[in-house]
């Protein structure tokens, strides 16, 4: 499976779960709506407050488990190294991450102070890694 197939299955497919490592060295999960942007990365929207980026700002190591709404079908494991984008510099990426996974929002501004309100973040992850390459 290459950096492509996993590109198109998180461009249809969006519920995933984040592993990222603890400072104490345990593994921290969270539940995340994952997309894909143009320059081939895994895009998640967070608030910056969250364990898992201050898990990826001291250890950027992350997988991805990503998976169908069926969520028992088809599905695929990313890992790569994340990349934390905080505002002002987010607010791009984080509007071009909504469209992507839920179309037009229609009250733009409103979307753009929440995400100000709520001190979003963008992860972006490298496709690094990427399978199963087999069923099994």
């Amino acid at each position: 499976m290459t950096s492509e197939d996993g590109l198109r299955f998180v461009t249809d497919n969006h519920r995933a779960v984040l592993v990222t490592q603890r400072s104490g060295g345990g593994l921290q999960t969270s539940p995340v709506t994952a997309g894909a942007d143009d320059d081939g990365y895994v895009v998640i929207s967070s608030r910056e407050t969250a364990y898992k980026v201050r898990n990826l700002r001291r250890d950027a190591r992350a997988t991805l488990c990503i998976f169908t709404d069926d969520f028992f079908g088809p599905w695929i494991q990313i890992e790569g190294d994340a990349h934390v984008v905080p505002l002002p510099g987010a607010m791009d990426g984080l509007v071009d991450y909504y469209r992507r996974i839920s179309g037009e929002h229609p009250d733009w501004d409103e979307y753009r102070n929440v995400m100000q309100q709520e001190k979003r973040a963008l992860i972006r992850v490298s496709i690094d890694k990427v399978g199963p390459a087999r069923a099994g």
